[in-house]
């Protein structure tokens, strides 16, 4: 299945706030799961958004609407939790 990335402000800014080289990483991974959520890509239990993926210390944390990733926050994994 082919799915549509859609970030949300709070994400954009999330992303902005990072040095470029993990910002460009982040993109091509977010890029990646167009194509049936390709990447190390989990369902959170208890959590809200439902489903992270895992770029190096950094997760992407997204939910799943029809054919649309909503992308929700880019945090560090110190933090993405909380």
């Amino acid at each position: 299945m082919r799915y549509e990335i859609e970030l949300k402000p709070r994400a954009i800014r999330d992303l902005k706030s990072l040095d470029r080289t993990m910002a460009r990483r982040i993109i091509e991974k977010l890029a990646g799961m167009q194509d049936n959520l390709a990447g190390d890509v989990k369902r959170l239990t208890n959590s809200t958004p439902e489903f992270r993926l895992r770029v190096g210390d950094y997760r992407v944390l997204f939910e799943i609407e029809g054919n649309k990733v909503l992308v929700y926050r880019v945090r560090h994994r110190k933090d993405a939790y909380s």
